[in-house]
Order: C-alpha cells, then structure tokens, then sequence
C-alpha cells in the first residue's frame, strides 16, 4: 500500500503494508538511519521517535498509525529548541560511551524538556525509565537534562 509521511518536515510516498513497524520504513526505506533497533518489543527505547509531538517507540507503531502526523527523528530534533538545547549539553557533559541508545535516549530527553521545562530528578527519573543503557551513562543523561533545562 502506498502511504505518506512526513518525516523531518519532508513529505515521503512510501509502498509497504500497513503493518510495518515504523522504524523500518524510516531506516530501510526512507533511509534515516539514525533511530535504532534495540529490542523489538518496546523495552529499551533505543527506536524512539516522536510522532506528533509525543515520543514513541517506533519498532511496534505500524507505519499507519503515522500517516496524517508529523514524524520527527533524531535527525532533526536539533531544530527544536529543546533539542538544541538537549544535544548541547549532551556534548559538554560527554554523556555518550558507546552512543547506540543516545538517539533514543535524546529524543525520550527531548520530549521531557518540551512537557516540564524545569524537571526535578523525580521527573527525570521516571521519563527516562524506558531507556535502557548498557554503559550506564544514567548520571551524566540527568546531569545534561538538567544543564539543558537551566539553558532555556
């Protein structure tokens, strides 16, 4: 089936079934790359994205639920403020080890900052939950958060 998307502020014609996890359309299909695949269920948050606004894990989202929305990866979430902000701090603070969750994990961030602009380490905490980190970067993820948060 033919559906489009719009994906970064591009619109895309895309040719796949419904059923189609998000993910794969926007790594096989449109080519971004930059979300990951983690664990297939929705459990480590490595794929997350946002879909009009709100962070979803794109490995079990049929493309279809996505087609009328706007689609936002992390390709572009520095073109929000609070992604700017987030990816800033990311840099100074040296949050990535080995960087494979760190696409997720910005976006979860990024979401976060958007809905409570002033997080306390409770709010971190529990938005954050859903993204697993193997390198157990958790500190230095709260300590950008809350440096992106005092920039804005």
């Amino acid at each position: 089936m033919s559906h489009n998307l719009m994906v970064n502020g591009n619109d895309y014609a895309v040719d796949v079934d419904d059923d189609i996890p998000l993910l794969w359309v926007l790594r096989d299909t449109i080519g971004l790359t930059g979300t990951k695949f983690g664990c297939g269920i929705a459990m480590c948050g490595a794929c997350t994205v946002h879909v009009d606004g709100m962070p979803v894990r794109s490995c079990i989202m049929p493309v279809a639920e996505a087609v009328g929305k706007p689609v936002t990866t992390i390709e572009a979430i520095g073109d929000t403020a609070e992604g700017a902000r987030i990816q800033k701090a990311w840099l100074e603070i040296d949050v990535v080890q080995c960087g494979y969750c760190q696409s997720g994990q910005i976006m979860s961030a990024t979401a976060l900052l958007a809905a409570n602009p002033s997080p306390t380490d409770d709010d971190i905490d529990a938005v954050m939950a859903g993204n697993i980190c193997r390198c157990g970067t958790y500190p230095r993820i709260r300590a950008a958060i809350k440096q992106a948060a005092k920039a804005g």
